[in-house]
């Protein structure tokens, strides 16, 4: 019976006050929505990780390395470390992407994979582990004549089965069918430096003897306790005679790697969703206290009749229960669309999981997680209902008690007092709201907190892609501002190329400030014995990278990144041992700073290198206007053993996952911000304009034009959201810095302290704009409205 009658009530009230309801319902509806959304994105991707992870079977540990190496030294150690299950070493042939063109018969269409600048390595499958995979799950195994393309290589150039893809060699072109696309776990990220084609073992034969390419390895290990890789990969550091010329990378980093830019947007969603979820919770405790106000006369019949306050609290309650009940499942199943969708690219670049337990109960925590929320908020909120005093409900229409009345009565003769519509700028209309703002600032509230959520929710995302999407990130990748980069590495004529290159650039009167940094392979204490230390020495004298704490390294010092800080335990001021071919030193740690590279494990040195090292990179600024993508494409031509690239198309194509994925969440942000923005504005006006018809009544009856009533509703609305935006943009932009700073930091790929780069127009003046705009359009609807109707009637409400 009192189930029925909570049911009957809140159907009725939900007819009553339907556009108020609407509202109310869209804002739970999205806040359920981008909760579940974002826990679902989450787990469909951690759950096509591990699929493709599951069928893949990625390496543990493992070794890149360019250049001669001992067979028999890898024999041994893998002989002397049980915990390795499996182990192999995979041979590679690279080709830069010039080198590569396809062409379409069937239309005639041709073109180059230049646009690229990773390294495209081509290899055979192998039979152990590291499977690459065709859309089914299954190694592929192509025929003589045949290739599989990466799966980002079909997107990026739009490439289809049947297409013929030629590789540029010393002995000609070779022609290839493209027989498929491969997912790879270990290089499916713009954030990997390469990229792995698959050719048969005859094919693989003739193209490495052909010319024209770089001969690479992976040394990969598989244990049989993945926890084991960090110690297997300080045992390898520390033996002196296995191949270690190139990145070294283990499980958990790759897994990071491919989970870091979809992950983003999961958690950009979740981060969305929870700023909704606050605003839906402030919305709601103005709309239900705004109830009881209105109802109080009502609420105290029931109350003298004899019904018990918890009786009372059921009937409301029952009502926003149905609500938020109403808005999870619509939500949820919004959600289970909208997840589909951006899910796609994970479906084919990782693996679709099958659905199990996780799939069903993340959304379904998600959504409880909310309901929960926006239930037992309301129960707090009608808490109230008990602290109503029947007499003063009936007789004063009010939910204060005597106290409660008599404060509030005192704080509007003291504001009384110190108002003067007499005196002061502006017009009168401008005073009067003014006055009614500073007299009901605890009812207009709102709207400023909601436009500061708004203004976090719009800005902070955008400021993440601005951030990423700048030249200038590449200074978070351990790198200075530069045009041109070249990197001359994976080749025995890494001495030679360097030289020439150096010269050339120097040479060059479109280039000034030519920059040469060499990477050194060298030795330093860790947990369990020594082990590999990648530093770049070369001249930092110029401030050419920024630091977190201390200052460049000066002769006798070393910078670190903030990992590797991390990881030795050590800070500026400090002393570390480092050796390079046998021979110990001392020196000072001068400073730490941020790189997203090599797994954020750098260091730099103070000096110069002339031969010997494992790699090196050159920058180089343009002077006069000169285009560096039209320079760089010349050197990039003349010097096959070197990669010489444009720093901006560097920087775009390392991070075009990042960046992407940012894009989507700020588009998201962006659409359901504005329109929570708008839903808010007018559901508080509906409410607002409500209550003060009798206001309205009386201003008309002393002469107040129904333009001037509007115009001072509208103007207090405008008001209110300009200052709401206004601190919602100075926080964004400060502390709000921070704030995503130490959540990207967590993620531990070697960014600590991030300092946003961003549009200023856009995010400090044109969203502010924006927003202003749509709380006064939301306005100009519901004040309309004014002009009908007949004063008289708002008297007697």
């Amino acid at each position: 019976m009192k189930d029925r009658l909570y049911l009957r009530y809140s159907r009725n009230d939900l007819k009553r006050n339907w556009g108020v309801n609407t509202a109310l319902m869209a804002i739970l509806v999205l806040s359920a929505f981008l909760m579940a959304t974002g826990c679902m994105v989450m787990e469909r991707l951690l759950g096509g990780i591990n699929q493709l992870f599951e069928e893949a079977k990625p390496p543990h540990f493992l070794q890149m390395h360019t250049g001669d190496y001992d067979a028999k030294a890898l024999d041994d150690f893998a002989a002397a470390h049980p915990e390795i299950e499996s182990w192999f070493i995979e041979d590679m042939v690279g080709y830069d992407s010039p080198s590569l063109t396809w062409s379409r018969s069937s239309t005639g269409e041709s073109g180059s994979l230049a646009a690229s600048l990773i390294d495209n390595l081509f290899i055979t499958q192998n039979k152990k582990f590291d499977h690459l995979l065709d859309g089914s799950g299954t190694a592929v195994e192509p025929g003589n004549g045949e290739v599989y393309v990466p799966v980002a290589y079909q997107e990026k150039f739009g490439l289809q089965v049947g297409d013929t893809l030629s590789v540029q060699t010393d002995a000609g072109a070779r022609d290839f069918t493209i027989s498929g696309f491969v997912r790879d776990s270990q290089m499916a990220s713009s954030l990997s430096s390469a990229t792995r084609f698959v050719i048969s073992p005859d094919d693989f034969a003739a193209l490495g003897s052909a010319g024209g390419g770089s001969s690479e390895i992976i040394v990969e290990y598989r244990l049989a306790d993945v926890s084991n890789a960090s110690a297997l990969q300080t045992a390898y550091d520390s033996d002196h005679s296995l191949p270690r010329n190139g990145p070294a990378v283990t499980f958990d980093m790759i897994r990071l790697i491919n989970a870091f830019s979809d992950g983003l947007v999961a958690v950009a969603l979740v981060f969305a969703s929870l700023l909704l979820v606050v605003i839906a919770l402030i919305n709601l405790r103005f709309v239900i206290r705004g109830t009881m106000e209105d109802e109080v006369r009502e609420i105290g019949v029931m109350r003298a009749i004899g019904l018990p306050a918890r009786a009372v609290t059921g009937l409301y309650l029952g009502k926003y229960s149905i609500m938020a009940f109403l808005a999870c499942v619509i939500g949820g199943l919004l959600g289970s669309f909208a997840t589909n969708l951006l899910t796609a690219s994970i479906v084919k670049n990782y693996s679709a999981s099958a659905p199990g337990l996780a799939t069903v109960l993340t959304p379904l925590i998600a959504l409880a997680l909310v309901y929960l929320l926006v239930v037992g908020i309301c129960r707090g909120i009608l808490r109230g209902i008990r602290r109503i005093e029947v007499v003063n409900a009936l007789v004063h229409g009010s939910t204060l008690n005597d106290r409660q009345t008599a404060r509030k009565a005192a704080g509007q003769a003291r504001r009384a007092r110190r108002t003067s519509l007499g005196a002061g700028r502006g017009s009168i209309n401008r005073r009067l709201s003014l006055a009614d703002l500073r007299a009901e600032m605890g009812q207009w509230i709102l709207i400023p907190l909601v436009f500061f959520l708004t203004s976090l929710l719009l800005i902070l995302p955008m400021n993440l892609l601005s951030t990423f999407s700048s030249p200038r990130f590449v200074t978070y990748m351990g790198a200075p501002e530069s045009d041109i980069r070249a990197d001359v590495q994976f080749s025995k004529e890494v001495e030679a190329t360097r030289g020439k290159l150096v010269r050339a650039l120097e040479n060059d009167q479109r280039l000034t400030n030519i920059r040469t940094y060499a990477n050194v392979l060298y030795e330093t204490r860790g947990k369990k014995g020594w082990e590999t230390l990648r530093v770049e020495v070369g001249d930092y004298s110029a401030n050419t990278v920024k630091f977190l704490t201390g200052s460049r390294p000066e002769n006798g010092q070393i910078a670190l990144s903030a990992l590797n800080a991390k990881k030795y335990n050590v800070k500026a001021g400090d002393t570390m041992t480092i050796r390079l071919d046998g021979k110990p030193s001392t020196v000072t740690i001068s400073g730490t700073y941020q790189d997203v590279t090599s797994g954020g494990h750098t260091a730099k040195m103070q000096g110069s290198v002339t031969e010997g090292a494992a790699s090196y990179v050159i920058y180089a600024e343009t002077v006069g206007g000169a285009d560096p993508m039209t320079i760089a494409a010349e050197y990039d031509l003349q010097y096959k053993h070197a990669s010489i690239v444009p720093m901006q198309e560097y920087v775009k194509q390392t991070l075009s996952y990042v960046t992407d994925a940012f894009r989507s969440a700020a588009l998201l942000s962006l659409v359901f911000g504005l329109a929570v923005a708008a839903l808010i504005t007018g559901l508080f006006l509906k409410l607002r304009l409500t209550r003060e018809r009798r206001r309205m009544g009386v201003l008309s009856a002393l002469g107040f034009s129904r333009n001037e009533l509007i115009s001072q509703v509208r103007f207090k609305t405008v008001l209110t959201v300009a200052a709401g935006t206004a601190v919602g943009t100075v926080f964004a932009a400060t502390l709000g810095e921070g704030l995503i700073s130490g959540l990207i930091s967590l993620t531990g790929i070697g960014l600590t302290s991030l300092s946003f780069i961003p549009n200023p127009l856009l995010v400090y003046l044109g969203y502010p704009l924006l927003l202003i705009t749509v709380g006064f359009l939301a306005s100009v609807p519901l004040t309309a409205g004014l002009r009908r109707g007949e004063s008289s009637e708002w008297l007697n409400k």
